[in-house]
Protein backbone atom coordinates (compact mmCIF):
# COMPACT_ATOMS: atom_id res chain seq x y z
CA UNK A 1 0.00 0.00 0.00
CA UNK A 2 1.01 3.61 -0.50
CA UNK A 3 0.64 5.41 2.83
CA UNK A 4 1.02 9.06 3.87
CA UNK A 5 1.48 9.81 7.57
CA UNK A 6 0.91 13.50 8.28
CA UNK A 7 2.13 15.09 11.51
CA UNK A 8 4.06 13.76 14.48
CA UNK A 9 3.60 13.12 18.19
CA UNK A 10 6.48 11.66 20.19
CA UNK A 11 7.82 9.56 17.30
CA UNK A 12 4.56 7.62 16.72
CA UNK A 13 4.41 8.14 12.97
CA UNK A 14 8.14 7.75 12.36
CA UNK A 15 8.21 4.45 14.26
CA UNK A 16 5.03 3.23 12.57
CA UNK A 17 6.54 4.09 9.19
CA UNK A 18 9.58 1.91 9.94
CA UNK A 19 7.32 -1.02 10.74
CA UNK A 20 5.06 -0.56 7.72
CA UNK A 21 8.10 -0.38 5.44
CA UNK A 22 9.35 -3.66 6.90
CA UNK A 23 6.00 -5.12 5.87
CA UNK A 24 6.56 -3.97 2.30
CA UNK A 25 4.51 -0.77 2.17
CA UNK A 26 5.56 2.54 0.64
CA UNK A 27 5.37 5.15 3.42
CA UNK A 28 5.96 8.91 3.51
CA UNK A 29 6.13 10.82 6.80
CA UNK A 30 5.53 14.58 6.54
CA UNK A 31 5.82 16.54 9.80
CA UNK A 32 7.60 19.24 11.76
CA UNK A 33 9.38 16.57 13.82
CA UNK A 34 7.20 17.42 16.84
CA UNK A 35 8.87 20.79 17.32
CA UNK A 36 12.16 20.78 19.29
CA UNK A 37 12.09 16.97 19.61
CA UNK A 38 13.09 16.87 15.95
CA UNK A 39 12.03 13.32 15.11
CA UNK A 40 13.01 12.01 11.65
CA UNK A 41 10.67 12.62 8.71
CA UNK A 42 10.74 12.42 4.93
CA UNK A 43 9.13 15.82 4.32
CA UNK A 44 9.91 18.69 6.68
CA UNK A 45 6.91 20.85 7.61
CA UNK A 46 8.62 23.02 10.21
CA UNK A 47 7.07 26.46 10.57
CA UNK A 48 9.25 29.50 11.08
CA UNK A 49 8.08 32.03 13.69
CA UNK A 50 5.57 34.77 12.97
CA UNK A 51 2.97 35.48 10.34
CA UNK A 52 5.50 35.24 7.52
CA UNK A 53 6.41 31.78 8.75
CA UNK A 54 2.77 30.74 8.50
CA UNK A 55 2.48 32.12 4.98
CA UNK A 56 5.66 30.32 3.93
CA UNK A 57 4.43 27.02 5.38
CA UNK A 58 1.06 27.37 3.67
CA UNK A 59 2.80 28.04 0.37
CA UNK A 60 4.97 24.95 0.86
CA UNK A 61 1.95 22.79 1.67
CA UNK A 62 0.11 24.06 -1.42
CA UNK A 63 3.12 23.11 -3.54
CA UNK A 64 3.11 19.63 -1.96
CA UNK A 65 -0.60 18.92 -2.33
CA UNK A 66 -0.33 17.57 -5.90
CA UNK A 67 2.18 15.02 -4.56
CA UNK A 68 -0.21 14.02 -1.77
CA UNK A 69 -2.69 12.43 -4.16
CA UNK A 70 -3.34 8.80 -5.01
CA UNK A 71 -2.47 7.34 -1.62
CA UNK A 72 -4.21 4.22 -0.38
CA UNK A 73 -4.17 5.65 3.15
CA UNK A 74 -3.68 9.12 4.58
CA UNK A 75 -3.36 9.13 8.38
CA UNK A 76 -3.42 12.34 10.41
CA UNK A 77 -1.67 12.47 13.77
CA UNK A 78 -4.25 14.95 15.10
CA UNK A 79 -6.84 17.38 13.72
CA UNK A 80 -4.00 19.92 13.86
CA UNK A 81 -1.78 17.79 11.64
CA UNK A 82 0.11 20.78 10.26
CA UNK A 83 1.00 23.94 12.19
CA UNK A 84 -1.61 26.10 10.47
CA UNK A 85 -4.93 27.66 11.46
CA UNK A 86 -7.94 25.36 11.67
CA UNK A 87 -9.68 27.14 8.82
CA UNK A 88 -6.79 26.37 6.47
CA UNK A 89 -6.47 22.81 7.70
CA UNK A 90 -10.13 22.23 6.89
CA UNK A 91 -9.57 22.96 3.21
CA UNK A 92 -6.41 20.83 3.16
CA UNK A 93 -8.31 17.94 4.76
CA UNK A 94 -11.07 18.17 2.16
CA UNK A 95 -8.48 18.13 -0.64
CA UNK A 96 -6.80 15.05 0.83
CA UNK A 97 -10.18 13.38 1.28
CA UNK A 98 -11.11 14.01 -2.32
CA UNK A 99 -7.86 12.74 -3.84
CA UNK A 100 -7.03 9.68 -1.69
CA UNK A 101 -8.69 6.35 -0.89
CA UNK A 102 -8.87 6.16 2.92
CA UNK A 103 -8.67 8.80 5.66
CA UNK A 104 -7.66 7.80 9.19
CA UNK A 105 -7.68 10.20 12.14
CA UNK A 106 -5.34 9.62 15.05
CA UNK A 107 -6.60 10.16 18.61
CA UNK A 108 -3.19 10.40 20.23
CA UNK A 109 -3.29 13.59 22.26
CA UNK A 110 -4.86 16.96 22.71
CA UNK A 111 -8.10 17.47 20.79
CA UNK A 112 -11.76 18.47 21.25
CA UNK A 113 -12.97 15.03 22.34
CA UNK A 114 -10.26 14.73 24.99
CA UNK A 115 -10.90 18.20 26.40
CA UNK A 116 -14.69 18.14 26.15
CA UNK A 117 -15.24 14.64 27.52
CA UNK A 118 -12.90 15.06 30.48
CA UNK A 119 -14.35 18.47 31.29
CA UNK A 120 -18.04 17.54 31.07
CA UNK A 121 -18.79 13.81 30.88
CA UNK A 122 -15.77 12.82 33.00
CA UNK A 123 -15.37 9.15 32.00
CA UNK A 124 -12.12 8.94 33.99
CA UNK A 125 -11.60 9.17 37.76
CA UNK A 126 -8.91 11.72 37.02
CA UNK A 127 -7.39 13.24 33.91
CA UNK A 128 -5.69 16.35 32.60
CA UNK A 129 -9.01 18.17 33.15
CA UNK A 130 -10.72 16.63 36.16
CA UNK A 131 -10.02 15.11 39.55
CA UNK A 132 -13.15 13.16 40.40
CA UNK A 133 -16.16 15.40 39.76
CA UNK A 134 -14.08 18.55 40.12
CA UNK A 135 -12.76 20.28 37.00
CA UNK A 136 -9.13 21.39 37.21
CA UNK A 137 -8.89 25.16 37.50
CA UNK A 138 -5.17 25.71 36.97
CA UNK A 139 -4.20 27.92 34.07
CA UNK A 140 -2.62 25.09 32.09
CA UNK A 141 -5.91 23.20 31.90
CA UNK A 142 -7.99 26.35 31.34
CA UNK A 143 -5.75 27.34 28.46
CA UNK A 144 -6.45 24.09 26.61
CA UNK A 145 -10.18 24.44 27.27
CA UNK A 146 -10.17 27.95 25.79
CA UNK A 147 -8.22 26.65 22.83
CA UNK A 148 -10.57 23.77 21.93
CA UNK A 149 -14.06 24.37 23.29
CA UNK A 150 -16.28 26.56 21.12
CA UNK A 151 -13.46 27.34 18.69
CA UNK A 152 -12.65 26.60 15.02
CA UNK A 153 -10.20 23.92 16.23
CA UNK A 154 -13.00 22.11 18.00
CA UNK A 155 -15.31 22.34 15.00
CA UNK A 156 -12.54 21.05 12.73
CA UNK A 157 -11.98 18.05 15.01
CA UNK A 158 -15.68 17.18 15.13
CA UNK A 159 -16.16 17.44 11.37
CA UNK A 160 -13.06 15.37 10.62
CA UNK A 161 -14.06 12.69 13.14
CA UNK A 162 -17.51 12.45 11.57
CA UNK A 163 -16.15 12.32 8.03
CA UNK A 164 -13.05 10.08 8.24
CA UNK A 165 -13.09 6.32 7.60
CA UNK A 166 -11.51 5.27 10.90
CA UNK A 167 -10.29 6.71 14.19
CA UNK A 168 -7.29 5.10 15.91
CA UNK A 169 -6.92 5.64 19.65
CA UNK A 170 -3.47 5.10 21.13
CA UNK A 171 -4.33 5.02 24.85
CA UNK A 172 -7.22 3.82 27.00
CA UNK A 173 -7.95 7.43 27.96
CA UNK A 174 -8.50 8.55 24.39
CA UNK A 175 -10.52 5.46 23.57
CA UNK A 176 -13.16 6.17 26.23
CA UNK A 177 -13.51 9.70 24.86
CA UNK A 178 -14.07 8.70 21.23
CA UNK A 179 -15.79 5.32 21.40
CA UNK A 180 -19.16 6.55 22.77
CA UNK A 181 -19.44 8.92 19.79
CA UNK A 182 -18.06 6.61 17.08
CA UNK A 183 -18.39 3.00 18.27
CA UNK A 184 -18.20 1.51 14.79
CA UNK A 185 -15.08 3.24 13.53
CA UNK A 186 -13.02 3.70 16.70
CA UNK A 187 -10.12 1.23 16.89
CA UNK A 188 -7.64 0.92 19.75
CA UNK A 189 -4.10 0.15 18.58
CA UNK A 190 -1.17 0.46 21.04
CA UNK A 191 1.68 2.84 20.30
CA UNK A 192 4.59 1.34 18.32
CA UNK A 193 7.98 1.03 20.00
CA UNK A 194 11.21 -0.12 18.40
CA UNK A 195 13.07 -1.90 21.18
CA UNK A 196 16.74 -1.02 21.73
CA UNK A 197 19.71 -3.33 21.34
CA UNK A 198 20.44 -5.62 24.31
CA UNK A 199 23.50 -3.53 25.19
CA UNK A 200 21.23 -0.55 25.89
CA UNK A 201 19.01 -2.34 28.40
CA UNK A 202 18.92 -1.37 32.07
CA UNK A 203 18.51 -4.70 33.86
CA UNK A 204 20.84 -4.43 36.83
CA UNK A 205 19.55 -5.33 40.30
CA UNK A 206 20.68 -1.93 41.57
CA UNK A 207 21.89 1.20 39.86
CA UNK A 208 25.03 0.56 37.83
CA UNK A 209 26.35 3.86 39.21
CA UNK A 210 26.25 2.81 42.87
CA UNK A 211 23.71 2.35 45.66
CA UNK A 212 21.52 5.27 44.56
CA UNK A 213 18.39 4.81 42.48
CA UNK A 214 18.96 6.88 39.36
CA UNK A 215 15.66 8.68 38.61
CA UNK A 216 15.14 10.44 35.28
CA UNK A 217 12.72 13.35 34.84
CA UNK A 218 11.89 14.71 31.37
CA UNK A 219 10.37 18.20 31.40
CA UNK A 220 8.44 19.47 28.35
CA UNK A 221 8.63 23.20 27.73
CA UNK A 222 5.49 24.94 28.90
CA UNK A 223 3.78 21.62 29.78
CA UNK A 224 5.15 20.90 33.26
CA UNK A 225 2.08 22.04 35.23
CA UNK A 226 -0.39 20.58 32.74
CA UNK A 227 1.22 17.12 32.85
CA UNK A 228 1.92 17.28 36.60
CA UNK A 229 5.68 17.07 36.17
CA UNK A 230 6.09 19.99 38.58
CA UNK A 231 4.36 18.04 41.37
CA UNK A 232 6.24 14.84 40.60
CA UNK A 233 9.60 16.61 40.60
CA UNK A 234 8.86 18.27 43.96
CA UNK A 235 7.94 14.87 45.36
CA UNK A 236 11.18 13.37 44.08
CA UNK A 237 13.17 16.22 45.62
CA UNK A 238 11.37 15.66 48.94
CA UNK A 239 12.27 11.96 48.89
CA UNK A 240 15.87 12.81 47.99
CA UNK A 241 16.04 15.09 51.04
CA UNK A 242 14.82 12.23 53.23
CA UNK A 243 17.20 9.71 51.66
CA UNK A 244 20.10 11.63 50.06
CA UNK A 245 22.22 8.49 49.86
CA UNK A 246 19.53 6.47 48.06
CA UNK A 247 18.23 8.73 45.25
CA UNK A 248 19.81 10.64 42.38
CA UNK A 249 17.70 12.86 40.07
CA UNK A 250 18.61 13.55 36.43
CA UNK A 251 16.61 16.25 34.63
CA UNK A 252 16.21 16.92 30.90
CA UNK A 253 14.27 19.93 29.70
CA UNK A 254 13.37 20.83 26.11
CA UNK A 255 16.19 18.88 24.46
CA UNK A 256 16.13 17.11 21.07
CA UNK A 257 15.20 13.44 20.97
CA UNK A 258 18.75 12.16 20.53
CA UNK A 259 20.11 14.09 23.49
CA UNK A 260 17.07 13.14 25.56
CA UNK A 261 17.80 9.47 24.93
CA UNK A 262 21.42 9.82 26.00
CA UNK A 263 20.36 11.45 29.27
CA UNK A 264 17.77 8.73 29.91
CA UNK A 265 20.06 5.79 29.21
CA UNK A 266 21.37 4.11 32.33
CA UNK A 267 18.54 5.35 34.55
CA UNK A 268 16.76 2.94 36.85
CA UNK A 269 13.39 4.71 36.88
CA UNK A 270 11.56 7.57 35.17
CA UNK A 271 8.80 9.89 36.30
CA UNK A 272 5.93 9.94 33.80
CA UNK A 273 2.71 11.97 33.54
CA UNK A 274 0.89 12.46 36.85
CA UNK A 275 -2.70 12.47 35.54
CA UNK A 276 -2.43 9.47 33.20
CA UNK A 277 -3.91 5.99 33.45
CA UNK A 278 -1.40 4.58 30.99
CA UNK A 279 2.20 4.90 29.81
CA UNK A 280 2.57 6.88 26.59
CA UNK A 281 5.47 7.00 24.12
CA UNK A 282 8.05 8.53 26.45
CA UNK A 283 7.34 6.03 29.21
CA UNK A 284 7.10 3.07 26.83
CA UNK A 285 10.46 3.85 25.30
CA UNK A 286 11.95 3.89 28.80
CA UNK A 287 10.26 0.58 29.65
CA UNK A 288 11.68 -0.99 26.48
CA UNK A 289 15.11 -0.24 27.93
CA UNK A 290 14.28 -1.81 31.28
CA UNK A 291 13.67 1.51 33.03
CA UNK A 292 10.89 1.45 35.61
CA UNK A 293 8.03 3.88 35.04
CA UNK A 294 6.55 5.75 37.99
CA UNK A 295 3.28 7.09 36.61
CA UNK A 296 0.05 5.79 35.10
CA UNK A 297 -0.58 2.07 35.49
CA UNK A 298 -4.26 1.78 36.36
CA UNK A 299 -6.19 -1.52 35.98
CA UNK A 300 -7.94 -0.19 32.86
CA UNK A 301 -4.57 0.06 31.13
CA UNK A 302 -3.86 -3.63 31.58
CA UNK A 303 -7.46 -4.59 30.78
CA UNK A 304 -7.56 -2.92 27.36
CA UNK A 305 -4.38 -4.83 26.45
CA UNK A 306 -5.77 -8.06 27.94
CA UNK A 307 -2.64 -8.28 30.07
CA UNK A 308 -3.27 -10.73 32.92
CA UNK A 309 0.23 -11.26 34.33
CA UNK A 310 2.64 -8.36 34.06
CA UNK A 311 2.39 -5.36 36.41
CA UNK A 312 5.60 -3.43 35.73
CA UNK A 313 4.38 0.15 36.26
CA UNK A 314 4.62 1.82 39.66
CA UNK A 315 1.16 3.38 39.61
CA UNK A 316 0.65 6.74 41.34
CA UNK A 317 -2.48 8.72 42.07
CA UNK A 318 -2.48 12.41 41.07
CA UNK A 319 -1.08 13.79 44.32
CA UNK A 320 2.23 14.84 45.87
CA UNK A 321 1.80 12.35 48.71
CA UNK A 322 1.17 9.39 46.41
CA UNK A 323 4.32 10.09 44.38
CA UNK A 324 6.38 10.49 47.56
CA UNK A 325 5.05 7.23 48.97
CA UNK A 326 5.66 5.15 45.85
CA UNK A 327 9.16 6.54 45.28
CA UNK A 328 10.09 5.93 48.88
CA UNK A 329 8.78 2.38 48.73
CA UNK A 330 10.83 1.77 45.61
CA UNK A 331 14.12 2.91 47.10
CA UNK A 332 13.48 1.22 50.46
CA UNK A 333 12.71 -2.10 48.78
CA UNK A 334 15.34 -2.45 46.05
CA UNK A 335 14.59 -6.18 45.79
CA UNK A 336 11.57 -5.17 43.64
CA UNK A 337 13.72 -3.46 41.05
CA UNK A 338 15.05 -6.43 39.01
CA UNK A 339 11.57 -7.91 38.51
CA UNK A 340 10.04 -4.57 37.54
CA UNK A 341 12.81 -3.99 35.02
CA UNK A 342 12.38 -7.40 33.42
CA UNK A 343 8.61 -7.04 33.32
CA UNK A 344 8.94 -3.59 31.73
CA UNK A 345 10.91 -5.02 28.82
CA UNK A 346 8.48 -7.92 28.40
CA UNK A 347 5.45 -5.61 28.57
CA UNK A 348 6.69 -3.54 25.63
CA UNK A 349 7.67 -6.66 23.69
CA UNK A 350 4.21 -8.19 24.13
CA UNK A 351 2.06 -5.18 23.38
CA UNK A 352 4.06 -2.44 21.65
CA UNK A 353 6.59 -4.08 19.36
CA UNK A 354 6.62 -1.86 16.29
CA UNK A 355 6.21 -4.72 13.83
CA UNK A 356 3.31 -6.24 15.75
CA UNK A 357 1.63 -2.83 15.96
CA UNK A 358 2.30 -2.16 12.28
CA UNK A 359 0.51 -5.40 11.39
CA UNK A 360 -2.51 -4.18 13.37
CA UNK A 361 -2.49 -0.94 11.36
CA UNK A 362 -2.07 -2.92 8.15
CA UNK A 363 -5.11 -5.05 9.02
CA UNK A 364 -7.16 -1.94 9.78
CA UNK A 365 -6.18 -0.22 6.54
CA UNK A 366 -7.01 -3.30 4.49
CA UNK A 367 -10.40 -3.64 6.20
CA UNK A 368 -11.45 -0.13 5.14
CA UNK A 369 -13.18 -0.16 1.73
CA UNK A 370 -11.25 1.94 -0.76
CA UNK A 371 -13.12 4.93 -2.08
CA UNK A 372 -12.88 6.39 -5.53
CA UNK A 373 -10.61 9.37 -5.98
CA UNK A 374 -11.40 12.38 -8.10
CA UNK A 375 -8.95 13.29 -10.81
Amino acid sequence: MKILLLGEYSNVHNTLAEGLRQLGHQVTVASNGDFWKNYPRDVDLTRRPGKIGGMALMAKVCSLLPQWRGYDVVQLINPLFIELKAERLGSIYRYLRRHNSRMVLGAFGMDWYWVNECTYRKPLRYSDFNIGNEVRTDEAARSEQRDWLGTPKGELNRSMAADCDAIVTGLYEYDVCYRPHFPEKTHFIPYPIKSPEPSQLSTNAASPHGPKLKLFVGISRGRSAYKGTDIMLKAAEEVRQRHPDRLEIIKAEGVPFGEYQKLMNGSDAILDQLYSYTPAMNALLAMAKGIIVVGGGEPENYAILDEQELRPIVNVLPSFDSVCHELEQLILHPDRIPLLKRQSIEYVRRHHDYLKVSRQYEALYQAIPAKGQSA
